[in-house]
C-alpha cells in the first residue's frame, strides 16, 4: 500500500510539474522581446524603442513612416489580442472569434454599417494620413507575420482549446479607421435618453417626464461664458414638441439592439471626463498646468496605451515629438502633449443622433404623403463553428431601422412603425486625420486647424502652450434641426424635422486666455442660452465642474501636486443639503439612530474608509428606490448619478411632492420624511447584514469595489479562467457625479461601473515634471509584470513621472529594442 501511495504521489507530482511547465510556457510564449535587435523589411532607418520599468515605450526614428511603423509594431507586441477583438467588433465579425455569443453584436454593427463607412472614409482621406495609416499597419503585420494566435496572446491559447489555433488576418488601415466609429458610438450622447423619455411617458404625463430632466441650477456656470462676436443668426429657444407616436415594441427593440453592443468605451451617465487648465498667473510654475481624466468603462486591460513618439530631428519629413495616451489599433497620440502644446478632452454631449419614427408598409415607408421604397442590403455573418447567418438591413432616408437589429423583428407582424437612426458618424468624416494634426500642432491657430478635422465624436478640446496661452475649442459636426430640440423621437414621415446643415466651425464656442485665468470642462453645458445654436440638451448638470471651479479658486498659486490632489476629490455635492433633512427626521430606535449618527461628523468626502459615505450612499440608493421605482419602468430606474442629484434637488424642499407618494399604497399618501425615515431604517438593516452591526466596521470601499474584467474571457463562467484574465477587486472611493468619478449604478448595486480611465497633469513650465497614470498597465498579456502594475497606484491616487526629454527618457530606460532595416 505504501509503495502504491508513493507511486501515485510521484505521478501526481510529475503531472503537476508538467502542467506548471505547460502553463508557464503557454503564458510566457506571447510575451514580447523588448531588448536586442530585430531586422525588418520596409524600414528606412534605425528605430529605437526605449521602455521604462512600466513597459511604456519611447520610440525614436528619423522619418514619420518609420515612427508609426514602430508604433504599430510595439502595440501589436503588447496588445494585439485587444486590437483584434476590437476590429472584429467594429467590422461586425465578432462571431468569427467567439462564436454564436457574438451574433447580436454583429447584427447591430452590420445594421449601422461601421465597416462600410470606414472603408468610404479611408478612401476620402488625404494622402499623408493614408500613408501614415499604411505605415502603422505594416508595423503591426511585421510583428504578427508567421505567428499563431497562441504565440500572440494567452486569450487565443484558451480559445484554441475548443478548436484549431487561430491565425489572425493581416492588419489593414481600415481596421484603424473603424475604431473611430466605436469611439463615436459610445460617446454619441442622448439616444438612449430619447427612448427612455418615450417609454416613461407610457406610464406618466410628458410634464412628469420633463420633471425627471430638470435644467441645471442657475448657479452652475457653462464652460464658455462669453458669446462669440462672429456668430450670426439667432434661432432662439425651441418649444418642447411631443414625441412622435411609436410602438413600444419598436422602441424596445431599438434599445435592446443598441445594448447588445459591447461598450468599448462605456455607456451611461458615468461616462464623461474632467479636464481643466490654469494660466501661468494662477500656477506655482509661472506657466499653464493642464489636467485631464476621462471617465470610461473599466476593462482588463484598460482602454489606454501610453507611448512617446519622437523624431530624432524635427523636420518636414518627421515633424513629431509627442507623448501621451493612445488607443491600441490606432496610430498617434489621442491625448497628451508635444514639445510646445498640451491638450485634454472631455465628452461634449453634443446631440448628434436623432430617432425617427417611420411608418413602414411592406417594402416602403411614408414620406411627405408618398410611399418610398426602403433601401435594403444583405449582410452575411460567419460564425466560428462554420455556420453563416444572413440578415437584411433596411434603411430610410434618415438611416437604418434599428428595430430590425433584433431577432424579434420576424415575430412582430402587426407593427406599423419602426425606428430609424440618423447619426453624424454614418457618413465619412476625417477625424483620424485630426489626431496627426493635433500631434504636430505648435500653437493655437494650428490647434484650431486640427480641431476643425475633429468631426466625430464631438469632444471638448482644452489647450495650453509653453508661451503661456490657455484655450478651449468645441469641434464636431453638430446638426442644425429645422424643428425640435433632439430630446424626443420625431416623425419621419412629415418632412418637417430634417437636418438643414451643420453648425459652422467658425461659430462653434471657443475661448482663448479668459479673464478668470482658468477653464473647466466636466461634460457640463458648453455655453449659455444666448448662444444661437442648439448643441445638446442632455449635458451633465455641472456639479463636478462647480466643485472643480471651487477647488481652483481655493488657492492663489496652484501646483502639479494640487492638480493631482483635486483629481482625487470625493466631495459629495448634495450631501450637505440632503443630510440636513436626514438628521431632522426622528428615528424611534437606538439601533436606527446609530446609522444616522455617522452623518453628524461626516466631512462629505467619499473616501474608501469613510463610515459616513457608506451609510449616506446606502440611504441614497434606498431614497431613489422608494421615490421613483413605483412610477418608472425597470429600464429607467435611477442610476443615482449627477442627473439624479439634480432631480432630488428640485423636490427635496417640497415635502408633499407627488414623487414621494408610493403608488403601490393607494390608501396612504407618503411624504418626504416618510421616505427619508424608511430609507434610513432600510440602510441600517442592509449594512448590518452585508457589513457589520457595529458602524465602525462600515467602509465605503468595502461596498464600492472595482473589478477589471477581460471583455471576452473575463465572464466565461469558469472561475479559473476568470482569475487568469481579470484583476481585482480593489476598494475605491468616489462616486458618480463626484470629481473622483468612480461611478456606480444605484439600480444594480455599489460596484464600480465607470472610472477615471487615466489621469494626467501636464506642466508647461517643465514637461518632465508632468505626471500620468492609467487604470491597468501597458501590457495586455496576463501575468506580464506590466499587465496590472499601475492599478494599485491608480487606486491610491498616485501617479508616475512622465518623462519626455531625451535625457529624462534615457535616465528611465530599462530595456531597449532596436529595429534595423534588413538592407543594413
Amino acid at each position: 500500500m505504501r509503495r502504491i501511495v508513493v507511486t501515485l504521489a510521484a505521478l501526481v507530482a510529475v503531472l503537476l510539474v508538467g502542467l506548471s511547465v505547460f502553463s508557464f510556457v503557454t503564458v510566457r510564449r506571447a510575451f514580447p522581446d523588448t531588448t536586442g535587435e530585430v531586422r525588418l523589411d520596409e524600414l528606412n532607418g534605425v528605430i529605437e524603442v526605449k521602455r521604462d520599468g512600466h513597459g511604456i515605450p519611447q520610440i525614436y526614428a528619423d522619418d514619420s513612416a518609420d515612427l508609426f511603423f514602430a508604433q504599430g509594431y510595439v502595440q501589436a507586441q503588447d496588445r494585439f489580442y485587444e486590437m483584434d477583438f476590437r476590429r472584429h467588433v467594429t467590422a461586425g465579425r465578432l462571431s468569427e472569434l467567439v462564436g454564436e455569443s457574438g451574433l447580436e453584436t454583429d447584427e447591430f454593427v452590420r445594421t449601422l454599417g461601421w465597416r462600410r463607412v470606414a472603408e468610404q472614409e479611408y478612401a476620402e482621406l488625404d494622402m499623408e494620413t493614408r500613408s501614415l495609416l499604411q505605415a502603422y499597419a505594416r508595423g503591426v503585420n511585421a510583428y504578427i507575420d508567421g505567428k499563431s494566435g497562441s504565440q500572440l496572446s494567452l486569450e487565443y491559447a484558451v480559445l484554441s482549446l475548443t478548436g484549431p489555433d487561430y491565425r489572425p488576418e493581416p492588419w489593414t488601415p481600415v481596421d484603424s479607421v473603424a475604431w473611430v466609429k466605436a469611439m463615436a458610438w459610445d460617446l454619441r450622447s442622448n439616444m438612449n435618453d430619447e427612448i427612455d423619455r418615450v417609454m416613461a411617458s407610457r406610464q406618466m404625463s410628458v410634464e412628469q417626464v420633463e420633471e425627471l430632466y430638470p435644467d441645471p441650477p442657475r448657479t452652475h456656470d457653462p464652460i464658455v461664458t462669453k458669446r462669440r462676436p462672429d456668430v450670426r443668426g439667432q434661432l432662439g429657444k425651441r418649444p418642447i414638441e411631443p414625441a412622435a407616436e411609436a410602438s413600444s415594441v419598436s422602441l424596445a427593440k431599438a434599445r435592446d439592439a443598441a445594448e447588445a453592443l459591447p461598450a468599448l468605451l462605456g455607456t451611461g451617465e458615468g461616462i464623461g471626463s474632467n479636464s481643466w487648465v490654469v494660466a501661468g498667473r494662477r500656477s506655482a510654475t509661472g506657466k499653464p498646468i493642464l489636467a485631464n481624466d476621462p471617465h470610461l468603462s473599466p476593462s482588463m486591460p484598460g482602454i489606454w496605451y501610453q507611448v512617446g513618439l519622437h523624431c530624432r530631428e524635427i523636420t518636414e519629413v518627421c515633424p513629431y515629438d509627442v507623448s501621451g495616451f493612445s488607443f491600441s489599433g490606432m496610430p498617434g497620440v489621442v491625448v497628451g502633449h508635444n514639445r510646445r502644446i498640451a491638450w485634454g478632452v472631455s465628452t461634449m454631449y453634443a446631440d448628434v443622433t436623432d430617432l425617427y419614427v417611420e411608418r413602414v408598409t411592406g417594402e416602403t415607408y411614408e414620406y411627405k404623403g408618398k410611399q418610398v421604397p426602403l433601401r435594403t442590403r444583405r449582410e452575411r455573418i460567419k460564425v466560428a463553428d462554420g455556420e453563416t447567418r444572413t440578415i437584411i438591413v433596411r434603411s430610410t432616408r434618415h438611416g437604418p431601422l434599428l428595430s430590425d437589429a433584433s431577432e424579434e423583428v420576424a415575430e412582430v407582424g402587426d407593427e406599423t412603425t419602426e425606428v430609424a437612426l440618423r447619426w453624424t458618424a454614418s457618413r465619412p468624416r476625417s477625424t483620424i486625420s485630426a489626431i496627426f494634426a493635433l500631434d504636430k500642432a505648435q500653437n493655437w491657430p494650428e490647434f484650431q486647424a486640427a480641431a476643425r478635422k475633429f468631426t466625430v465624436p464631438s469632444q471638448n478640446l482644452l489647450y495650453a502652450d509653453v508661451d503661456g496661452n490657455i484655450g478651449y475649442q468645441a469641434p464636431g459636426d453638430i446638426p442644425i434641426r429645422s424643428r425640435g430640440d433632439g430630446r424626443w423621437p420625431v416623425p419621419g414621415w412629415d418632412g418637417k424635422h430634417e437636418w438643414t446643415g451643420y453648425v459652422p466651425f467658425r461659430s462653434l464656442p471657443s475661448e482663448l486666455n479668459p479673464d478668470e485665468g482658468f477653464i473647466v470642462t466636466a461634460n457640463n453645458q458648453v455655453i449659455g442660452d444666448q448662444y444661437p445654436y442648439l448643441l445638446g440638451a442632455d449635458t451633465a448638470v455641472g456639479y463636478r465642474s462647480e466643485r472643480i471651479r471651487a477647488l481652483l479658486a481655493s488657492k492663489k498659486s496652484l501646483s502639479v501636486r494640487d492638480m493631482s490632489r483635486f483629481q482625487m476629490d470625493s466631495h459629495n455635492p448634495i450631501a450637505k443639503g440632503l443630510t440636513r433633512y436626514l438628521l431632522d427626521v426622528p428615528l424611534e430606535t437606538r439601533f436606527a439612530r446609530e446609522g444616522q449618527d455617522t452623518l453628524r461628523a461626516w466631512d462629505r468626502q467619499q473616501t474608501p474608509d469613510s463610515r459616513g459615505a457608506t451609510y449616506f450612499n446606502v440611504v441614497w440608493r434606498n431614497i431613489l428606490e422608494l421615490t421613483f421605482h413605483d412610477e418608472l419602468p425597470r429600464e429607467q430606474w435611477p442610476d443615482g448619478g449627477e442627473r439624479w442629484f439634480n432631480v432630488v434637488r428640485t423636490i427635496i424642499d417640497n415635502p408633499t411632492s407627488h414623487w414621494w407618494d408610493n403608488l403601490a399604497t393607494p390608501t396612504v399618501v407618503e411624504r418626504r420624511d416618510d421616505v427619508l425615515r424608511d430609507a434610513m431604517i432600510r440602510a441600517r438593516d442592509e449594512l448590518t447584514m452585508v457589513r457589520s452591526r457595529d458602524p465602525r466596521g462600515w467602509e465605503w470601499g468595502q461596498l464600492h469595489q472595482l473589478t477589471l474584467v477581460n471583455p471576452t474571457l473575463g465572464d466565461s463562467g469558469v472561475g479559473l479562467v476568470n482569475r487568469v484574465f481579470n484583476r481585482g477587486p480593489v476598494h475605491v472611493g468616489g462616486g458618480g457625479g463626484l470629481v473622483n468619478a468612480n461611478a456606480w449604478d444605484a439600480a444594480e448595486g455599489y460596484e464600480v461601473t465607470a472610472v477615471p480611465s487615466m489621469r494626467m497633469v501636464v506642466d508647461l513650465a517643465n514637461l518632465d515634471r508632468s505626471r500620468w497614470i492609467q487604470l491597468s498597465g501597458n501590457s495586455g498579456h496576463a501575468y506580464h509584470p506590466n499587465y496590472a502594475d499601475q492599478l494599485p497606484l491608480w487606486a491610491e491616487g498616485r501617479t508616475l513621472p512622465w518623462v519626455f526629454g531625451a535625457k529624462a527618457v534615457e535616465g528611465s530606460t530599462e530595456n531597449t529594442l532596436t529595429l534595423h532595416p534588413t538592407t543594413q
